[in-house]
C-alpha cells in the first residue's frame, strides 16, 4: 500500500531501418534517459523516495515495440508516461494508448529531424482517439547533438511529473469516513460515484462506534499509547490553556480533562490504525482490524453526536494532519474536520502535489479595512491594506500551519517532513495552545489547538465543490498569510472563538472578476471550507485537475503558467469555457 507509482518514458524513433533508425538511436535514447534523470532527481515521494522512471528497453519505432513497452510498464508499476522524440515516428503506431495513463509528448526542437513535425502528428492522434495528451515543445530550436533539456521544457516536464504522480497515486485508494454528515454540511455527503470515476477511489465508512469498541476491547499499540501519552504529557499538556471560554458550571475537573487527554490520545492512535492498518494489532491477535482501509485521506463526522457525548476530534485530527508525532518526524496524513470530503480531496491534491501537510479552515470572514477600523479604531497596512481573511476552524489545523518552521534565511515556512527539524518540531508545539473545548460547542469536552500562523508564508487556498448536473469543479485562490497589528488581532479574534488556530489570509488581486478585490473572492468562494497549501500551487492544481477532466472555475493563475493537454486549444480560445467544454467532452478518467 506504500509502493509509489512510476513515470513511463517512452523513446520513440523513426522506423526505417537501413541508415535512418540507426543514425537517431543514440540521441533519442539519451533524451529518454536525460528525462529519467530530471524528474527523479527533482520530484520526490511522500516519504522522501524519488520519484521513480522506468524507460521502455528499446526505442520505439512501430506498434509491436509499443505493445512491448506497454506490457514492462504493467510489470514495473507505471502510473503515467512521457514520450520523447528528435525525429518523425509513426504516430499512430508509437502513441502510448492507456486511457488512464496521463501522458505528455516532447518532440526535440531541432531542424536537423523533424521531432516538432511528429509532436504535431501525433498530438492529433490524440485528440482524434479522445486520449488527451500534454504537448512540450522548447521555445528555442537546438543542435541535434545537445542533449541538454531547456529551462522552459524542463518546467513542463516536471509540471506533468507532479501532477501525474498524484493522478497515478491515488488510483486504487480509498476515502475513509469515519463517521457520516455532519450538521447537515454538503461536502460530507460523500458522493462514491465523484470518487471512483473522477479519481478512480474507493469510499470506505466506519461507523464511529468502532472507536469505543477498540478503546473498551483495548485493540490499540498498548506500549504505543505508553510512548503517546508520555510525549503528549511533556510537549501538549504543558501547553494546556486557561478554561477561561466555559462558565464555570460547564467547566471540567482537573480528573476529568485528565480523563479527556487520555481518550484523545487513543483515538488518534485508532484514528490512524482504521487509515492504513497497523501490523502490531496482527501479533495481538486482532488480523481483521490490522488491515486498515488502504485510506489515502480520511474524515471524521464529530459534529454533533459524537461530540455531544464524547471529547471532541480537534487533537487527532490536528496531530494526524501535522508532520511529527511521537513517533517523530513523518509524512503528514489528510483527514477532514467534519468528514467535509470535498475539502478533504482539495487538501490530498495540496498534499499530493507538494508533499506538506495542509491546513483545514474555516473561511470564515472579510474584514474589510473600513469595518476593521471602525472596530478597532487602527487601520490594516501592508499586503493586508486592502482587506483580510479570517481562515480559522475549530483546532484542527495542522500544528505546520503555525509557520514555526523556518528557512536558512529564517522565513516561515511549511517543509516537506524530510526537511524538518527537531527545532521546527519544538517551535510548533510551543506556540500551540491546547485550550479546554468550548462545551457549548463540544458538549463533551476535549481540546481544541489555538495558534496565529506566522505572515509572509505564500499559500493557495483550493476548494472543490459538486454541483447538480455539472459535477465536480475546483476553486483556487493564491495568495499569502499575513501579519497585522497584535490589537486589531485580539479584538478581531475575541469576535469569533479565540480557542482556535487562526490564519490571517489575503488573496493575490488582479483583474479577473473574483479576484477584483478581497471582498469578492470571499464573496466567490463556493463552500464554508478552504484547503490551503503552502506555495503558490495554482498553476499544478490546473494540470492536475485537467488531468482528471475536473474544470476550473476561479482562480487566479496567470494564463501563460497554464499548462493542459494539448487538446483543449480545439474547444475555443478562451481558456476557462475552453476547459469546461473539454472536461463535458472527455468526462471523468475512469469512467
Amino acid at each position: 500500500m506504500k509502493k509509489y507509482p512510476k513515470i513511463g518514458i517512452r523513446p520513440t524513433i523513426d522506423g526505417r531501418q537501413g541508415g535512418v533508425r540507426e543514425s537517431l538511436e543514440e540521441k533519442t535514447m539519451s533524451l529518454a534517459k536525460a528525462v529519467a534523470e530530471l524528474i527523479s532527481s527533482n520530484l520526490k515521494n511522500g516519504d522522501g523516495s524519488p520519484v521513480e522512471c522506468v524507460i521502455a528497453d528499446g526505442t520505439i519505432g512501430r506498434v509491436a515495440e509499443s505493445a512491448a513497452c506497454a506490457e514492462k510498464f504493467e510489470r514495473e508499476g507505471v502510473g503515467s508516461t512521457i514520450t520523447v522524440t528528435s525525429c518523425w515516428c509513426y504516430g499512430a503506431e508509437t502513441m502510448d494508448m492507456n486511457p488512464y495513463y496521463p501522458k505528455a509528448v516532447w518532440g526535440f526542437n531541432g531542424t536537423e529531424r523533424p521531432g516538432a513535425v511528429y509532436l504535431a502528428a501525433v498530438l492529433a492522434g490524440h485528440a482524434q482517439k479522445g486520449l488527451p495528451a500534454f504537448g512540450i515543445y522548447g521555445h528555442d530550436v537546438q543542435d541535434l547533438d545537445d542533449n541538454t533539456i531547456p529551462a522552459d521544457v524542463a518546467e513542463k516536464i516536471l509540471r506533468f511529473a507532479r501532477a501525474a504522480q498524484a493522478v497515478a497515486t491515488m488510483r486504487g485508494k480509498s476515502y475513509l469516513s469515519m463517521g457520516s454528515v455532519s450538521m447537515g454540511i454538503a461536502g460530507s455527503i460523500v458522493n462514491p460515484d465523484f470518487f471512483q470515476e473522477y479519481l478512480g477511489m474507493r469510499n470506505e465508512s466506519v461507523d464511529l462506534t468502532e472507536i469505543i469498541r477498540r478503546m473498551t476491547e483495548g485493540i490499540y499499540d498498548k506500549e504505543e499509547y505508553a510512548k503517546a501519552m508520555a510525549w503528549t504529557e511533556k510537549y501538549c499538556k504543558v501547553n494546556e490553556g486557561e478554561d477561561f471560554k466555559n462558565r464555570p458550571e460547564k467547566r471540567k475537573t482537573r480528573e476529568q480533562k485528565d480523563a479527556d487527554w487520555e481518550f484523545i490520545v487513543k483515538m488518534m492512535i485508532i484514528m490512524r490504525d482504521l487509515m492504513t492498518g497497523n501490523p502490531k494489532l496482527k501479533e495481538m491477535g486482532f488480523k481483521e482490524e490490522a488491515l486498515g482501509h488502504n485510506a489515502i485521506a480520511a474524515g471524521f463526522q464529530g459534529q454533533r453526536q459524537w461530540t455531544d457525548f464524547y471529547p471532541n476530534g480537534d487533537y487527532p485530527e490536528a496531530l494526524l494532519n501535522t508532520s511529527f508525532d511521537w513517533n517523530g518526524i513523518r509524512e503528514a496524513f489528510v483527514v477532514a474536520t467534519e468528514n467535509d470530503a470535498c475539502n478533504g480531496v482539495a487538501m490530498l491534491f495540496g498534499h499530493l502535489l507538494t508533499n506538506r501537510a495542509q491546513i483545514f479552515s474555516d473561511v470564515r470572514t472579510y474584514w474589510s479595512p473600513e469595518a476593521v477600523k471602525r472596530v478597532t479604531g487602527k487601520e490594516l497596512t501592508g499586503l493586508a491594506s486592502n482587506g483580510i481573511i479570517h481562515l480559522i476552524n475549530s483546532g484542527a489545523t495542522t500544528l505546520d500551519g503555525s509557520g514555526q518552521s523556518v528557512d536558512e534565511a529564517g522565513n516561515p515556512v511549511m517543509k516537506e517532513p524530510w526537511n524538518m527539524t527537531q527545532a521546527d518540531v519544538d517551535n510548533c508545539l510551543k506556540a500551540t495552545t491546547w485550550y479546554p473545548a468550548d462545551r457549548d460547542y463540544f458538549r463533551g469536552g476535549g481540546f481544541s489547538s489555538n495558534f496565529l500562523s506566522k505572515g509572509g508564508m505564500p499559500v493557495t487556498m483550493m476548494r472543490l465543490n459538486l454541483i447538480k448536473g455539472l459535477g465536480p469543479v475546483l476553486q483556487i485562490a493564491e495568495g499569502w498569510t499575513v501579519d497585522i497589528d497584535p490589537e486589531i488581532h485580539e479584538k478581531l479574534n475575541m469576535r469569533t472563538d479565540p480557542t482556535w488556530p487562526t490564519t490571517w489570509f489575503v488573496p493575490r488581486l488582479c483583474d479577473k472578476p473574483a479576484f477584483k478585490d478581497v471582498y469578492s473572492v470571499m464573496n466567490n468562494w463556493g463552500a464554508n471550507h478552504g484547503a490551503i497549501s503552502y506555495g503558490h500551487i495554482g498553476q499544478d492544481l490546473i494540470t492536475l485537475a485537467s488531468m482528471l477532466r475536473i474544470p476550473v472555475c476561479m482562480h487566479n493563475v496567470e494564463d501563460d503558467k497554464i499548462f493542459r493537454p494539448a487538446a483543449w486549444n480545439a474547444f475555443g480560445m478562451d481558456k476557462e469555457g475552453a476547459d469546461y467544454r473539454a472536461c463535458n467532452v472527455y468526462g471523468p478518467l475512469y469512467k
